[in-house]
C-alpha cells in the first residue's frame, strides 16, 4: 500500500512517500501532527506523539530528501543537506534514527524554513 503524507514547514508544500516498517505505521495513524521547526544544519527535527524503539534499518548516514524518526528525541526529521554531523556532503543524524522514507520535490526548498516556523504532517489527499 501506497501511503503518501504531506509535510506544510513555513512556506513549502511537499509531498513524501513512507516505507514500509513499525515506525512508519505507528506514524501514519498518528496523523495529522503539527509542531515547531528546529532547525540544524539542513536538517529540520520537531518533536512528535509517537514512541518507536530504533529498528534493525536504523542508521545515522542519510540521503538527501529522506524523512526519518530519532527515538530519542521522539522527532520527526526531514535531511535536505550537511548537517554539523556531517563529515561530507551527505546528511548525518546526531544519532541513529529509523527511516520513514522520502520527499518527491526538491529538498532544498526547505532551506527557507527558520527555527520556530509551524510544521503539519498530514495524509496526502
Amino acid at each position: 500500500m501506497q501511503r503518501k503524507i504531506r509535510i506544510t514547514a513555513g512556506g513549502v508544500t511537499m509531498e513524501a512517500e513512507l516505507t514500509e516498517s513499525e515506525t512508519a505505521d505507528a506514524f501514519w495513524e498518528a496523523l495529522p501532527i503539527t509542531g515547531s521547526a528546529n532547525v540544524w544544519g539542513e536538517e529540520i527535527y520537531f518533536q512528535v506523539p509517537v514512541e518507536a524503539p530504533l529498528e534493525a534499518s536504523a542508521r545515522e548516514e542519510m540521503e538527501v530528501g529522506e524523512i526519518a524518526y530519532w527515538p530519542p528525541g521522539s522527532a520527526f526529521c526531514i535531511f535536505f543537506g550537511r548537517t554539523p554531523a556531517s563529515v561530507d556532503e551527505a546528511p548525518r543524524a546526531a544519532s541513529a534514527v529509523n527511516p520513514l522514507g522520502k520527499v518527491s520535490g526538491d529538498p532544498k526548498d526547505f532551506l527557507g524554513v527558520r527555527s520556530g516556523e509551524e510544521v503539519r504532517l498530514e495524509r496526502a489527499p
